[in-house]
């Protein structure tokens, strides 16, 4: 009887050391999403998501550095334009005021004439404001639109790859107060947009 005891012990603890052999070394080799297993056999946990600084991708993103400097030099050209046109209203204004008090003007009728000219003038020049100023934003939009549609798209095909659940824009820390630089992705997005954005200018 004492045998048979010994025996079948024997065999429950062959069966245990090997169970255990086999459920660990399924661990190890486990493909899990999320999970690795460090030098001390600890299990760490790295979750599936990920974060892009906007502010740093607009800053180094070719296209977005592009279509900023093009939006500013028309920003600066209708400035440009508009002050060119104030100056010349405001010489003409003073030639007005010169010519009035002096009593340069044959008639009253001709002077309030002139006066009716220079205001037709000065609204013109409002109304065009407004219209550059309607035209930039749009511009303004336009890009911004372009340029959130540009990096959705190829977001969407990065992550074809990457499997990440969910990634996520950072803007100065708004978004994220404080995280693991290991679900910052920005730098690779930028270097592979600019790689991109390059193959498309050649």
């Amino acid at each position: 009887m004492k045998n048979i005891s010994l025996i079948v012990n024997a065999i429950l603890g062959v069966a245990v050391i090997i169970l255990f052999v086999l459920v660990l070394g399924n661990n190890k080799k486990s493909s899990t999403p999320g999970v690795q297993f460090g030098s001390d056999s600890t299990q760490t946990v790295k979750l599936p998501i990920a974060y892009v600084n906007v502010d740093s991708l607009l800053l180094n993103y070719q296209f977005a550095k592009e279509s900023n400097e093009t939006l500013l030099k028309q920003q600066e050209d209708s400035r440009l334009d508009l002050n060119v046109k104030a100056r010349q209203l405001q010489g003409e204004m003073a030639e007005f005021q010169r010519k009035l008090e002096n009593n340069a003007f044959l008639s009253r009728e001709r002077a309030e004439q002139e006066q009716n000219r220079l205001m037709r003038k000065e609204q013109d020049l409002q109304q065009l404001n407004a219209t550059l100023s309607q035209e930039l934003m749009e511009v303004q939009q336009r890009i911004s639109e372009e340029l959130r549609d540009t990096i959705n798209a190829f977001l969407k095909e990065y992550n074809m790859d990457k499997k990440y659940e969910m990634i996520i824009s950072n803007t100065a820390n708004d978004n994220i107060l404080l995280a693991n630089e290991g679900y910052d992705i920005t730098d690779e997005v930028i270097a592979i947009l600019n790689e991109r954005f390059g193959k498309k200018k050649k």
